[in-house]
């Protein structure tokens, strides 16, 4: 059961998503997979819950059916614990990530068609001009924070313009997000809500205007078949959209960018054969996954996992990141060692059974063209500073660079068309 108590046995257990751990968190990881797959840990919050870092044991979890995603059933202990944000009705209810079947079967139906790879491919001109035209705004400066100029206003261009969000709205769902998905607290859900009342208006104002984009599609839905997508609902769609839109994809190209800047050989391999640079992504999303755990999942009854007994209503998290240096590698090779030509790097960055991420192939694409661009437009990109002066989000469950000052050989503007 979750609880704020400090029983003596648990004074010592790790807490997770703190900016300590978050600073260290690939060392702090390996110490507790030396020490087995699954551990009683306590998160940032204050909450106990237990910590999944094996691969495998990874895979199960995400897809055990005793695992619940649904917070409703558990709203009690929720609020004891302070964790009321998680509910209905607080800013981030309503949704497919929130959500069991047969409501989650029936939601994700509703976007699915639109995050196909066969769909987002046609985003991809698009992508690739947005691409050179951040890369413009900046190539003759010969230096740049490569977060504000480039990771962060991609991603974010990419899903506003998909869903119909205004340019001028885009720095505050930034913010916005950013909170949405730091450790439960008043913050956060005043991030949560401020993201709701502004897409409750866009919404309204769609409704009355629509346009060609996903949000007015799925305003269409609502009120042309109401039994299919409920007004909370619909909301809650729209929120999650945003932010698991653009959030996972900043942080895929930023910690992208921290490896290969790390390793100037193997950037060098991929400007050199960038057919490459698609396998190259999972090797990334092996290496230093966006998202470092799962949001929270609760045990609607007894079972075992890993040796360990979990009870019902406990709480279980999986580290993505964790999971991706436990996952196996070829034989002789080194799972913390960045490999772009690994063959078919496995990892857990998309989640695993019917909670697979559905915007992976959007991802996958933005990851593709993103760093194709940006590597042959800059071919010298190295740090700016000789410290490595990488600061990690500092909470949270998302792992991403805050800033990424680099240098370069000063490029001329291309315009438009490569």
């Amino acid at each position: 059961m979750i609880t704020h108590d400090t029983p003596a046995d648990d004074v010592e257990l790790p807490r997770i998503g703190t900016p300590a751990f978050k600073a260290e968190a690939h060392q702090r990881y390996a110490e507790l997979r030396r020490q087995g797959p699954v551990h009683r840990v306590r998160m940032a919050d204050g909450t106990l819950g237990w910590l999944v870092v094996g691969y495998e044991l990874a895979r199960e979890a995400l897809a055990h059916p005793k695992l619940s995603k649904d917070p409703e059933p558990f709203a009690e202990q929720l609020r004891a614990s302070g964790r009321h944000i998680l509910l209905a009705g607080s800013g981030f209810g309503g949704n497919m990530l929130m959500a069991d079947p047969p409501e989650h079967t029936r939601l994700r139906r509703l976007v699915s068609g639109v995050f196909t790879t066969q769909a987002v491919e046609k985003l991809a001109p698009r992508m690739e001009a947005l691409a050179r035209e951040l890369i413009d705004a900046f190539a003759e400066r010969g230096s740049t924070d490569l977060v504000s100029s480039y990771t962060t206003p991609l991603p974010i261009t990419v899903i506003s313009e998909l869903l119909g969000v205004p340019e001028e709205a885009r720095e505050d769902l930034l913010s916005w997000t950013r909170h949405s998905m730091g450790v439960p607290s008043e913050q956060q859900r005043a991030g949560l809500l401020a993201l709701n009342g502004y897409l409750s208006g866009l919404l309204k104002t769609k409704r009355r205007d629509p346009a060609d984009d996903l949000l007015s599609r799925l305003i269409a839905v609502r009120d042309e078949d109401s039994g299919r997508l409920s007004e909370a609902e619909l909301l809650g769609t729209a929120v999650i959209l945003v932010v698991a839109g653009h959030e996972t994809t900043v942080n895929l190209l930023g910690n992208a960018m921290v490896a290969l800047l790390d390793h100037p050989e193997q950037a060098r391999v991929l400007r050199e054969n960038p057919e490459h640079i698609p396998g190259a992504v999972e090797e990334f999303l092996r290496y230093d996954p966006p998202l470092e755990i799962t949001p929270t999942r609760f045990a609607t009854e007894e079972f075992e996992l890993g040796g360990k007994q979990i009870k019902a209503a406990e709480t279980v998290t999986i580290a993505l990141t964790s999971a991706g240096r436990d996952a196996p590698v070829e034989q002789g090779a080194d799972p913390d060692q960045l490999d772009v030509l690994r063959k078919q790097p496995r990892h857990a960055a998309f989640g695993h059974g019917i909670h697979y991420c559905i915007g992976a192939p959007l991802a996958r694409l933005e990851g593709d063209i993103a760093l194709r661009v940006l590597l042959s437009r800059l071919p010298d990109l190295a740090w700016a500073e000789p410290e490595r002066p990488v600061a990690w989000l500092p909470a949270g469950i998302t792992r991403g660079p805050i800033r990424l000052p680099v240098t370069f050989t000063p490029a001329p503007r291309l315009g438009p068309r490569a």
